[in-house]
């Protein structure tokens, strides 16, 4: 523990880490700078996310981020690093639950159409129309025709946001299966975050081989060059964080940019374009 002895002792940054060094150990001691650097860090990439939704806002943009990935990828909790600091006027998180009966009589997209961007907006989906990609068919949530019709409309679908001004930036997060399994066991013991676990999630380990299969199918179908499948490849949840936010800024030539003084191009060992030669971690 440090004391008011230890602060008096140093009298600059590497006199006092050689302190907390020999106080905590070499190990903590990475871990603790580690946490700080990336603390710095994604505050400035948050400055920049407000400089990008104020540029966003006055030209009448329509953004729209969708968030994949296996369940426990880290998708929730990038979005809330996204959107911690954004203006609610003009900022939306979507995260839709399975749908009425109704809803299950209509055309597939059209509770998703109802949620795109207005112009000046950004719109974060937690999962997707993807759903039915993956998910849905894994669980038995779909049958095949249903599944075929979604493979054969979706690139369509996409290509009319395109057409039509809407950014489509799709993010899938990789994470391995030891890790997904780690992140269902921290869920399970810590109280406040138990809610987030359930039988799907127990299942998903289970059908793990099934859900890469459709996954491929997925990406092989659905990768287009106006809307491409961005892959966050790391079991780093604080690196998915930083890199994805990295990626979208990237994207846009907005006012300011830069003004934060942090890079804004994203790690390429993390942050890649989908290729079937390349091999994700949740293979």
């Amino acid at each position: 523990m440090l004391t008011q002895e230890d602060f008096a002792k140093s009298n600059n940054k590497e006199e006092f880490i050689d302190i907390l060094r020999q106080k905590v150990g070499e190990e903590k001691l990475e871990s603790l700078l580690y946490s700080v650097d990336y603390d710095q860090q994604l505050l400035k990439l948050q400055a920049e996310l407000v400089d990008l939704q104020q540029w966003v806002a006055k030209n009448k943009k329509r953004v729209c981020v969708i968030f994949e990935g296996r369940d426990a990828a880290g998708k929730g909790g990038s979005i809330r690093r996204f959107t911690e600091h954004l203006n609610p006027r003009s900022m939306r998180v979507v995260a839709l639950t399975k749908p009425t009966d109704v809803e299950k009589g209509q055309w597939y997209f059209r509770r998703y159409i109802k949620e795109l961007p207005n112009p000046g907006e950004i719109v974060f989906f937690d999962r997707s129309w993807y759903n039915r990609a993956v998910v849905e068919p894994v669980m038995g949530f779909c049958n095949e025709e249903q599944y075929e019709k979604f493979m054969v409309q979706v690139t369509e679908f996409e290509h009319m946001l395109y057409e039509d001004g809407v950014v489509l930036i799709k993010f899938w997060f990789s994470i391995s299966k030891d890790e997904q399994e780690f992140r269902f066991n921290s869920r399970l013991a810590n109280p406040l975050k138990q809610w987030k676990f359930s039988e799907v999630d127990r299942e998903g380990q289970k059908l793990w081989d099934k859900y890469t299969h459709y996954k491929e199918q997925m990406f092989s179908k659905t990768h287009t060059t106006f809307s491409p499948w961005i892959i966050i490849k790391t079991n780093n949840k604080k690196e998915a964080r930083l890199e994805s936010i990295r990626y979208v800024l990237s994207k846009f030539e907005y006012e300011g940019k830069g003004n934060a003084g942090i890079t804004l191009l994203p790690d390429p060992n993390v942050v890649q374009r989908y290729h079937r030669m390349v091999k994700q971690i949740d293979n």
